[in-house]
Protein backbone atom coordinates (compact mmCIF):
# COMPACT_ATOMS: atom_id res chain seq x y z
CA UNK A 1 0.00 0.00 0.00
CA UNK A 2 1.52 3.65 -0.96
CA UNK A 3 2.34 6.23 1.37
CA UNK A 4 -0.80 8.52 0.85
CA UNK A 5 1.31 11.48 0.91
CA UNK A 6 4.12 10.69 -1.53
CA UNK A 7 2.99 8.07 -3.43
CA UNK A 8 5.71 5.72 -2.55
CA UNK A 9 5.89 3.30 -0.46
CA UNK A 10 7.13 3.77 2.95
CA UNK A 11 5.63 3.71 5.70
CA UNK A 12 4.13 0.68 5.67
CA UNK A 13 1.97 -1.13 8.37
CA UNK A 14 3.56 -4.09 10.22
CA UNK A 15 0.97 -6.50 8.51
CA UNK A 16 1.61 -5.00 4.93
CA UNK A 17 5.66 -5.77 5.39
CA UNK A 18 4.73 -8.97 6.58
CA UNK A 19 2.17 -9.79 3.38
CA UNK A 20 4.84 -8.45 1.17
CA UNK A 21 7.69 -11.12 2.53
CA UNK A 22 5.14 -13.90 2.48
CA UNK A 23 4.96 -13.13 -1.30
CA UNK A 24 8.47 -13.56 -1.89
CA UNK A 25 7.97 -17.27 -0.21
CA UNK A 26 4.66 -18.33 -1.82
CA UNK A 27 7.21 -17.38 -5.11
CA UNK A 28 9.72 -19.65 -3.87
CA UNK A 29 12.08 -17.03 -3.60
CA UNK A 30 14.23 -16.55 -0.55
CA UNK A 31 14.07 -13.16 1.67
CA UNK A 32 16.84 -10.42 0.92
CA UNK A 33 17.47 -7.85 2.87
CA UNK A 34 20.28 -5.87 2.71
CA UNK A 35 21.94 -3.08 5.04
CA UNK A 36 22.49 0.24 3.58
CA UNK A 37 24.67 3.29 4.89
CA UNK A 38 24.75 5.35 2.23
CA UNK A 39 21.88 6.25 -0.22
CA UNK A 40 23.26 4.95 -2.96
CA UNK A 41 23.51 1.94 -2.00
CA UNK A 42 20.25 2.04 -1.05
CA UNK A 43 19.10 3.09 -4.31
CA UNK A 44 20.82 0.02 -6.21
CA UNK A 45 20.25 -2.40 -3.35
CA UNK A 46 16.55 -1.63 -4.45
CA UNK A 47 17.00 -1.87 -8.01
CA UNK A 48 18.66 -5.70 -7.43
CA UNK A 49 15.08 -6.35 -6.18
CA UNK A 50 15.59 -6.54 -2.21
CA UNK A 51 12.56 -7.33 0.17
CA UNK A 52 13.88 -4.99 2.87
CA UNK A 53 16.49 -2.22 3.36
CA UNK A 54 17.99 -2.05 6.70
CA UNK A 55 20.50 1.04 8.21
CA UNK A 56 22.35 0.34 10.43
CA UNK A 57 24.90 2.48 12.25
CA UNK A 58 27.97 0.38 11.30
CA UNK A 59 26.68 1.07 7.81
CA UNK A 60 28.60 4.66 8.26
CA UNK A 61 31.89 2.93 9.44
CA UNK A 62 31.99 0.13 6.96
CA UNK A 63 31.27 2.54 3.80
CA UNK A 64 34.03 4.63 5.41
CA UNK A 65 36.23 1.55 5.06
CA UNK A 66 36.30 0.88 8.68
CA UNK A 67 35.40 -2.91 10.33
CA UNK A 68 31.54 -3.29 11.10
CA UNK A 69 32.24 -3.85 14.59
CA UNK A 70 33.04 -0.01 14.57
CA UNK A 71 29.19 0.21 15.48
CA UNK A 72 28.87 -1.95 18.48
CA UNK A 73 31.75 0.61 20.09
CA UNK A 74 31.14 4.17 21.54
CA UNK A 75 32.22 6.30 18.10
CA UNK A 76 28.83 7.79 18.26
CA UNK A 77 25.27 7.76 19.04
CA UNK A 78 23.76 5.02 17.36
CA UNK A 79 20.44 6.05 17.02
CA UNK A 80 21.43 9.46 16.02
CA UNK A 81 23.65 8.22 13.32
CA UNK A 82 21.05 5.74 11.65
CA UNK A 83 18.24 7.94 11.88
CA UNK A 84 20.23 10.64 9.79
CA UNK A 85 21.09 7.92 6.93
CA UNK A 86 17.82 7.55 7.04
CA UNK A 87 16.30 11.01 6.80
CA UNK A 88 18.81 12.50 4.74
CA UNK A 89 20.58 9.72 2.56
CA UNK A 90 18.14 6.43 1.77
CA UNK A 91 14.77 6.87 2.86
CA UNK A 92 14.35 10.36 0.13
CA UNK A 93 16.01 7.32 -2.50
CA UNK A 94 13.90 4.37 -1.62
CA UNK A 95 11.05 4.29 -3.78
CA UNK A 96 8.93 1.12 -2.69
CA UNK A 97 10.88 -1.34 -0.76
CA UNK A 98 10.31 -1.15 3.14
CA UNK A 99 12.63 0.68 4.96
CA UNK A 100 13.78 -0.90 8.96
CA UNK A 101 15.52 1.42 11.36
CA UNK A 102 18.55 0.09 13.39
CA UNK A 103 17.77 0.95 17.34
CA UNK A 104 19.91 0.70 20.18
CA UNK A 105 17.19 -0.49 22.20
CA UNK A 106 19.76 -0.41 25.47
CA UNK A 107 20.86 3.44 25.50
CA UNK A 108 20.35 4.03 28.80
CA UNK A 109 19.36 7.96 27.61
CA UNK A 110 16.31 6.97 25.37
CA UNK A 111 12.35 6.90 26.30
CA UNK A 112 12.22 4.11 23.90
CA UNK A 113 8.76 5.12 23.28
CA UNK A 114 9.01 7.89 22.45
CA UNK A 115 12.18 7.68 20.45
CA UNK A 116 9.96 4.80 18.51
CA UNK A 117 7.65 7.34 18.21
CA UNK A 118 10.22 9.48 15.89
CA UNK A 119 11.30 6.68 13.83
CA UNK A 120 7.49 6.11 13.15
CA UNK A 121 7.09 9.34 12.10
CA UNK A 122 10.56 9.71 10.11
CA UNK A 123 8.95 6.97 7.98
CA UNK A 124 10.92 4.08 8.70
CA UNK A 125 8.53 0.50 8.83
CA UNK A 126 9.93 -1.17 11.02
CA UNK A 127 13.02 -1.32 13.52
CA UNK A 128 16.03 -4.06 14.06
CA UNK A 129 18.03 -4.64 17.14
CA UNK A 130 21.20 -2.87 16.70
CA UNK A 131 23.40 -2.20 18.25
CA UNK A 132 22.41 -5.89 20.33
CA UNK A 133 24.12 -7.14 23.12
CA UNK A 134 23.27 -10.54 21.56
CA UNK A 135 26.64 -11.14 20.27
CA UNK A 136 28.44 -10.14 23.27
CA UNK A 137 29.57 -12.88 25.46
CA UNK A 138 32.36 -13.50 28.34
CA UNK A 139 32.99 -11.13 31.23
CA UNK A 140 32.39 -7.95 29.13
CA UNK A 141 28.45 -9.21 28.35
CA UNK A 142 27.76 -9.95 32.32
CA UNK A 143 28.62 -6.55 33.50
CA UNK A 144 26.40 -5.05 30.30
CA UNK A 145 23.37 -7.62 32.10
CA UNK A 146 24.09 -6.25 35.24
CA UNK A 147 24.67 -2.55 35.41
CA UNK A 148 20.98 -1.99 33.13
CA UNK A 149 22.08 -2.60 29.30
CA UNK A 150 20.57 -5.96 29.18
CA UNK A 151 19.68 -7.74 26.33
CA UNK A 152 16.47 -7.86 27.85
CA UNK A 153 16.31 -4.09 26.79
CA UNK A 154 16.32 -4.64 23.73
CA UNK A 155 13.31 -7.34 23.81
CA UNK A 156 11.08 -4.56 25.65
CA UNK A 157 12.27 -2.27 22.60
CA UNK A 158 10.52 -4.56 19.93
CA UNK A 159 7.42 -5.28 22.52
CA UNK A 160 6.56 -1.79 22.19
CA UNK A 161 7.66 -1.33 18.43
CA UNK A 162 4.90 -4.34 17.88
CA UNK A 163 2.43 -2.17 19.95
CA UNK A 164 3.40 0.39 17.59
CA UNK A 165 2.19 -1.76 15.21
CA UNK A 166 6.17 -1.29 13.37
CA UNK A 167 7.45 -4.51 12.05
CA UNK A 168 10.44 -5.90 13.65
CA UNK A 169 13.34 -8.03 12.73
CA UNK A 170 15.61 -8.76 15.27
CA UNK A 171 19.31 -10.35 15.43
CA UNK A 172 19.59 -13.51 18.38
CA UNK A 173 22.89 -15.34 18.94
CA UNK A 174 20.99 -17.87 21.31
CA UNK A 175 17.68 -20.34 20.80
CA UNK A 176 16.28 -18.71 24.16
CA UNK A 177 17.01 -15.33 23.05
CA UNK A 178 14.96 -16.07 19.90
CA UNK A 179 12.35 -17.35 21.83
CA UNK A 180 12.47 -14.17 23.98
CA UNK A 181 11.98 -11.87 21.06
CA UNK A 182 9.32 -13.84 19.22
CA UNK A 183 6.93 -13.48 22.44
CA UNK A 184 7.39 -10.07 22.50
CA UNK A 185 6.15 -10.09 18.95
CA UNK A 186 8.65 -10.03 16.36
CA UNK A 187 8.32 -10.67 13.26
CA UNK A 188 11.35 -12.12 11.78
CA UNK A 189 14.17 -13.98 13.46
CA UNK A 190 17.60 -13.44 12.23
CA UNK A 191 20.27 -16.37 13.57
CA UNK A 192 23.93 -14.42 13.81
CA UNK A 193 26.52 -16.56 13.63
CA UNK A 194 29.43 -13.71 13.50
CA UNK A 195 30.88 -11.00 12.03
CA UNK A 196 31.03 -11.38 8.35
CA UNK A 197 34.24 -13.02 6.76
CA UNK A 198 35.55 -11.98 3.66
CA UNK A 199 36.96 -9.13 1.79
CA UNK A 200 39.64 -6.55 3.00
CA UNK A 201 38.01 -5.54 6.68
CA UNK A 202 35.97 -9.13 7.32
CA UNK A 203 37.39 -10.97 10.33
CA UNK A 204 39.30 -14.47 9.66
CA UNK A 205 39.84 -16.07 12.92
CA UNK A 206 37.05 -14.84 15.29
CA UNK A 207 34.23 -17.02 13.35
CA UNK A 208 32.80 -19.90 13.33
CA UNK A 209 32.69 -23.15 10.38
CA UNK A 210 29.89 -23.47 7.60
CA UNK A 211 28.74 -26.75 9.46
CA UNK A 212 28.64 -24.81 12.57
CA UNK A 213 26.65 -21.46 10.94
CA UNK A 214 24.54 -24.43 9.94
CA UNK A 215 23.67 -25.81 13.13
CA UNK A 216 23.35 -22.76 14.98
CA UNK A 217 20.85 -21.54 13.11
CA UNK A 218 18.40 -25.00 12.56
CA UNK A 219 18.93 -25.09 16.28
CA UNK A 220 17.71 -20.62 17.05
CA UNK A 221 14.87 -22.16 13.74
CA UNK A 222 13.63 -24.86 16.23
CA UNK A 223 13.17 -22.98 19.35
CA UNK A 224 10.69 -20.64 17.53
CA UNK A 225 8.91 -22.71 15.56
CA UNK A 226 7.36 -24.59 18.05
CA UNK A 227 5.27 -22.14 19.61
CA UNK A 228 5.59 -19.05 16.92
CA UNK A 229 5.17 -21.19 13.41
CA UNK A 230 4.54 -17.88 11.85
CA UNK A 231 8.06 -16.54 12.28
CA UNK A 232 10.19 -15.63 9.32
CA UNK A 233 13.66 -16.98 10.13
CA UNK A 234 16.78 -15.44 8.19
CA UNK A 235 20.74 -16.20 8.21
CA UNK A 236 23.71 -13.56 9.00
CA UNK A 237 27.18 -13.65 9.17
CA UNK A 238 29.96 -15.51 9.69
CA UNK A 239 30.93 -18.01 6.48
CA UNK A 240 27.28 -17.29 4.93
CA UNK A 241 28.87 -14.21 2.52
CA UNK A 242 28.08 -15.12 -0.90
CA UNK A 243 25.58 -16.26 -2.88
CA UNK A 244 26.30 -19.73 -2.72
CA UNK A 245 27.20 -19.53 0.78
CA UNK A 246 23.28 -18.66 1.50
CA UNK A 247 22.45 -21.39 -1.10
CA UNK A 248 24.00 -23.64 1.05
CA UNK A 249 21.79 -22.05 4.35
CA UNK A 250 18.73 -22.57 2.34
CA UNK A 251 19.47 -25.75 1.54
CA UNK A 252 20.55 -27.21 4.71
CA UNK A 253 18.61 -25.11 7.66
CA UNK A 254 14.71 -24.29 7.37
CA UNK A 255 15.90 -20.10 7.18
CA UNK A 256 13.48 -17.96 4.69
CA UNK A 257 16.30 -15.85 3.27
CA UNK A 258 19.28 -14.09 4.34
CA UNK A 259 20.36 -10.79 5.76
CA UNK A 260 23.44 -9.55 3.99
CA UNK A 261 25.71 -5.96 4.95
CA UNK A 262 28.99 -5.82 4.42
CA UNK A 263 28.28 -8.81 2.39
CA UNK A 264 25.87 -6.98 -0.67
CA UNK A 265 27.24 -3.72 0.52
CA UNK A 266 30.85 -3.40 1.12
CA UNK A 267 31.97 -6.53 -0.87
CA UNK A 268 29.93 -4.82 -4.18
CA UNK A 269 31.96 -1.80 -3.84
CA UNK A 270 35.31 -3.23 -2.72
CA UNK A 271 35.99 -5.27 -5.76
CA UNK A 272 33.57 -3.78 -8.55
CA UNK A 273 35.94 -0.17 -8.04
CA UNK A 274 39.20 -1.73 -7.67
CA UNK A 275 38.49 -3.48 -11.22
CA UNK A 276 36.98 -0.49 -12.95
CA UNK A 277 39.92 1.67 -11.48
CA UNK A 278 42.44 -1.45 -12.90
CA UNK A 279 40.38 -0.87 -16.34
CA UNK A 280 41.24 2.91 -16.18
CA UNK A 281 44.59 2.62 -15.50
CA UNK A 282 45.22 0.04 -18.19
CA UNK A 283 44.74 2.47 -20.78
CA UNK A 284 48.14 3.77 -22.92
CA UNK A 285 47.88 6.89 -24.59
CA UNK A 286 48.51 6.78 -28.39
Amino acid sequence: MPNPWTGKGNPYTKQEVRERLQSTLDKNEAIIAAGAGTGISAKFIEKGGADLIIIYNSGRFRMSGHGSTAGMMAYGDANAVAMEIGEFEVLPVVEEVPVICGVHGTDPRRRMWHFLGQVKDMGFSGVNNFPTHSIVDGHFRNVLEETGMSFQKEVDMIGLATKMDLFSIVYVARPEEAVQMADAGADAIIAHVGTTVGGSIGVQGATCTMDEAIERTQVIIDAVKRSNPDTFFLAHGGPVNTPDDVRVILDKTDAHGFVGASSLERMGVEQSLTDLTRKFKSLKLS
